[in-house]
């Protein structure tokens, strides 16, 4: 898979928006991130699960599901290593952070 099916994948989803933070491209709903390309260059994207969620796409492919460093990992930010990645399985990931966020009521 790659960054630019990744980012596709993550803008076809309703109301999402490409902005960057912190040098590297994001994705929101309502203003709030719910997926990154992180690495662009080594082709690594980030996607914002619950903790339960994680687990389950962690141990179901452990190659393409990492959880990331320190307290973002421990509270289910999940980098996906798109070389190794089936789409499909991606865009449920997809899908699951961005109802995680589309979900919350807005502020």
């Amino acid at each position: 898979m790659t960054v630019d099916k990744f980012r596709r994948m993550a803008l076809s989803l309703p109301d999402v928006e490409e902005r960057a933070h912190m040098g590297h491209p994001d994705f929101r709903v309502k203003g709030k991130i719910f997926a990154t390309i992180s690495d662009p260059a080594k082709g690594i994207g980030m996607v914002k699960l619950t903790p339960e969620q994680q687990r389950i796409y962690i141990q179901a492919d452990p190659k393409t599901f990492v959880p990331a460093q320190g307290a973002w990992g421990v509270g289910g930010s999940t980098l996906v290593h798109l070389k190794h990645a089936n789409a499909e399985t991606v865009q449920e990931a997809l899908q699951e952070a961005w109802k995680g966020i589309s979900s919350r009521k807005s502020r």
